[in-house]
């Protein structure tokens, strides 16, 4: 039984405007004030031209703040969050009318709640974000094998800031990837030639032929590593150019949180399993990244430092490909370490899931009933997730 109270800012006058521009910057406490509807790609441009950056990205700057933040989007590094971690506080438009301000001082349980809102407590009208002052990255890839990297994974975690690592299935291939500040000048290694012509042009190609021949991915993900990922590379930038990357193809994904201390069981499970079962086929890369623990009621790292294990089936030349018993296969692993999926990706969970998955998911959803009593933000997806 929960009892939630909201302190009003005010009722709804707003005039017309994009809710897609910055407000202010305060250069002394390093914050940022935004319509929610700014996409960071042009966030990340004005912080820039004030020598300021966010602390960390995800892949994609082709979104708004509000859905980063509200989907618990994240990068990795273990001393680092989900992006909402970066909120100071926001305002809401509720289903009445009412604006309410939240943060850590100002409608506590609120702000635990609206920082990952996916998209069901109202309208999110500005966000406030902590930012850092301007920084380079330095990104640098080097080969390694699943077994060196999971027997060793606190040192990786502790050698770099920013540290991942992608695992070719059917083989025991890693590439580990290091991000670090750094007050080198802008450089990479990188070229046209192997970024395009052969790590997409003949990729999507010789996936397009797997689709006919399944059996033929395993090599496929052992050639491409050989050919791309055995040598180091290194590539300095400013940090939202190191962490945004292209996704150039269609694909499906599934993104799910565990604790991190599951991380070696589970990828040796998943590993295991795929060896055993030919006919599961996985393409390259499972993409392996920490987050830190948080207190946002629905967020994936909810009090508790996380791994996240994003696989990935690509759709060449946008056909569609098997991928049923892999995604099964992957889920039936995740829910057995405690798993969590990402709200943004696939995923086959219901509000039975929820239940069991986050402690706190009875406190939210008497928060989300309390603002929208009549369900005008619900969709079909959240009524999979709420009833």
């Amino acid at each position: 039984m929960f009892t939630i109270t909201f302190r009003v800012r005010t009722r709804l006058k707003l005039p017309y405007c994009s809710f897609a521009r910055s407000h202010k910057v305060d250069k002394e406490k390093k914050q940022v004030t935004v319509e929610a509807g700014i996409l960071l790609r042009d966030l990340n441009i004005e912080l820039s031209k004030h020598g300021l950056a966010l602390p960390i990205l995800g892949a994609v700057s082709e979104v708004a703040a509000a859905g980063v933040i509200g989907t618990a989007t994240h990068n990795t590094g273990i001393q680092h969050g989900i992006l909402a971690t970066q909120v100071v506080s926001l305002t809401l438009l509720t289903s009445s009318g009412e604006i309410l301000e939240c943060s850590e001082s100002v409608n506590p349980e609120l702000y635990q709640a609206a920082c990952v809102h996916l998209g069901c407590l109202g309208i999110v009208l500005t966000v406030t974000f902590q930012c850092v002052p301007e920084f380079y990255l330095q990104e640098t890839t080097f080969p390694s094998t699943l077994q060196e990297v999971l027997d060793n994974l606190d040192s990786h975690l502790k050698k770099s800031e920013y540290f991942r690592f992608l695992w070719f299935p059917h083989s025991e291939n890693v590439s580990v990837i290091y991000q670090d500040h750094t007050n080198k000048p802008p450089s990479s290694s990188n070229s046209w030639f192997w970024d395009y012509a052969v790590g997409y042009y003949l990729l999507e190609f010789l996936l397009w032929i797997s689709t006919f021949l399944p059996f033929l991915v395993p090599a496929i993900n052992r050639f491409f590593f050989w050919l791309l990922f055995t040598g180091k590379s290194e590539h300095i930038n400013l940090s939202y150019k190191v962490f945004n990357y292209e996704c150039r193809f269609k694909q499906h994904v599934q993104d799910w949180a565990i604790p991190i201390e599951k991380t070696k069981e589970a990828l040796l499970e998943l590993k295991e399993v795929l060896e055993n079962n030919p006919k599961v086929v996985a393409h390259y890369p499972v993409e392996v990244r920490f987050a830190r623990g948080d207190h946002f009621l629905l967020s994936p790292c909810f009090k508790r430092d996380s791994c996240y294990l994003n696989i990935i089936m690509y759709r060449p030349y946008g056909k569609d490909v098997p991928r049923l018993d892999y995604w099964l296969t992957y889920e039936g692993i995740m829910k057995k370490y405690g798993g969590r999926p990402h709200w943004a990706k696939a995923h086959n969970c219901t509000r039975k899931d929820f239940e069991q998955m986050y402690p706190s998911f009875p406190k939210f959803c008497t928060i989300r009933e309390k603002l929208d009593p009549r369900g005008m933000f619900m969709n079909a997806y959240l009524e999979k997730v709420f009833y």
